[in-house]
């Protein structure tokens, strides 16, 4: 069974509340989410594989601790998970992005595919998925099917907040696929949204409601 790791830094938790916060303004919001997605990227990163290299200070030659070249991509899932990557990537410039597009049919409630592209060497790659929601789970499960048609083989989850019912979700489908969250929530409401959650995403990222 996958891992399932809540990050509660206070920090996060401190910029989290804002996020959550429906006077929280889109500029605001994308701000907040870029800065949450930036610490929650240190824990996720944190059992990537160093090796030991030597290097000259201007004092003398010394060994240290680089990381041992393993690839990264961020897939972020559209359109919101677009908001967590370049918090991300601050910490890993050198990640290749992907793009999954999926959206939610409001009356099966089901992800639909629209758009995949991704870095030709995803089988070689640490792939950390993004998207601000876990919610039903449906398009974070149909997200990581897709990426394992595609040859990726280390996949983690990372998302703001999520429901219990899309971590069952996605434990059930993809036991091997940690999640990373800094919330987790209490449950869906009749239209699948989080409760209390912090709206729609998407929406309050682009101010497009």
């Amino acid at each position: 069974m996958s891992r399932v790791i809540q990050v509660e830094h206070p920090l996060i938790l401190h910029k989290l509340a804002f996020i959550r916060s429906k006077n929280t303004g889109a500029k605001d919001f994308r701000e907040l989410v870029e800065e949450v997605s930036m610490l929650m990227a240190y824990e996720v990163t944190r059992d990537l594989a160093t090796e030991e290299v030597e290097i000259e200070t201007p004092i003398c030659k010394t060994k240290c601790k680089m990381l041992s070249g393993k690839k990264i991509a961020i897939v972020p899932i559209l359109r919101a998970g677009l908001g967590m990557v370049d918090g991300m990537l601050k910490l890993i410039p050198a990640a290749k992005i992907g793009h999954i597009g999926l959206y939610r049919d409001e009356e099966t409630l089901q992800p639909v595919e629209y758009f995949c592209k991704l870095p030709q060497d995803i089988a070689e790659r640490d792939v950390m998925v993004v998207d601000p929601m876990l919610a039903t789970g449906g398009s974070a499960t149909d997200a990581l099917t897709l990426l394992k048609k595609k040859g990726a083989k280390n996949l983690r989850l990372v998302c703001l907040i999520s429901s219990p019912e899309g971590i069952k979700l996605v434990q059930e489908t993809h036991p091997d696929v940690d999640i990373y969250v800094a919330g987790i929530d209490e449950r869906l409401n009749e239209k699948g949204y989080i409760i209390p959650g912090l709206g729609d995403a998407g929406d309050r990222l682009y101010g497009t409601k």
